[in-house]
């Protein structure tokens, strides 16, 4: 199949998909979660087992923001929220002994946090992606003998991670979705599974050079079309495992898992719609180059 054929349709839904992410960003921002802006910490030992989606909506009908909650033992259960005031945590008391009886509610321990990533770690944390990208591209630049499968490849993994960051903002706002720590773990995983599905369609280009074709644009569509079947299996083995975490997973790990959800969507799109377009556009512009 002539896969590179639909390059520019390719590039069209990126640069949509990248719009949409900078508006979001741009207007609405990310809402930071406890991790980031810290908060308040309550944990409660129940005398039977609860639901944590009954005990959030008794609690937010209060007007009181639940950033998480999980359970720690049996029966035991940590809430997390934003910053809040005395009067708050008392309303969060009685909410919870109307709804299940304070003979069943205890109050094991209560703390206001600080913010467990700060400013400079967040900033380490750049640093060390920027560090892993610049690695990324000259070592597949190195095995692959040309700057341009490291650059394409790395610009394939900036291209899912800025719009799965442009995705929660627009969820934040929609949804009141807040970017936590688990939220950066999906990141950093989405970063290494768009990078390792592009160097298997690239090993492919390489494998038939000089035994199919030297012609990229050619070889690129033979690629494509021997991995596509792998790759769709292995992205629907992962979709399926995320598709039941986010349905059975409860409120813990939903976005967490929509967030591996989501890197795992475009990181199987773009490898060989974004990372193999842009090596095939690049390879087209230097020869045109190199013929005048």
């Amino acid at each position: 199949m002539n896969w590179m054929k639909y390059r520019k349709i390719y590039f069209g839904v990126s640069l949509l998909l990248i719009a949409i992410s900078i508006f979001g960003l741009i207007s609405w921002g990310l809402r930071l979660g406890v991790d980031f802006r810290g908060g308040a910490i309550i944990e409660y030992k129940f005398q039977e087992d609860i639901s944590t989606e009954e005990a959030t909506g008794v609690i937010e009908e209060g007007g009181i923001e639940v950033s998480s909650v999980s359970e720690t033992q049996d029966n035991t259960y940590l809430f997390r929220f934003p910053p809040i005031t005395q009067g708050e945590k008392e309303s969060i008391n009685n909410a919870l002994n109307e709804t299940y009886g304070e003979e069943n509610v205890e109050e094991l321990r209560y703390e206001v946090v600080g913010p467990s990533v700060g400013p400079e770690l967040v900033q380490k944390t750049i640093h060390a992606v920027a560090i892993a990208a610049a690695i990324i591209l000259l070592w597949i630049a190195l095995q692959f003998r040309s700057l341009k499968f490291g650059a394409s490849a790395v610009l394939a993994m900036l291209h899912d991670s800025f719009i799965l960051i442009g995705s929660f903002s627009v969820l934040g706002h929609f949804l009141g979705v807040e970017v936590d720590f688990l939220f950066v773990t999906a990141l950093l995983t989405t970063l290494s599974f768009s990078v390792h599905d592009t160097i298997v369609v690239y090993d492919r280009i390489r494998e038939s050079q000089g035994n199919y074709s030297n012609d990229l644009y050619e070889l690129a569509n033979k690629a494509v079309s021997e991995t596509m079947v792998r790759s769709l299996n292995n992205s629907f083995t992962i979709a399926f495992m995320l598709l039941a975490l986010l349905l059975l997973g409860g409120t813990t790990v939903k976005w967490f898992a929509s967030a591996l959800f989501i890197g795992t969507v475009l990181g199987t799109y773009s490898s060989p719609f974004v990372a193999v377009s842009l090596l095939v556009t690049w390879g087209e512009l230097e020869k045109k180059i190199k013929d005048r």
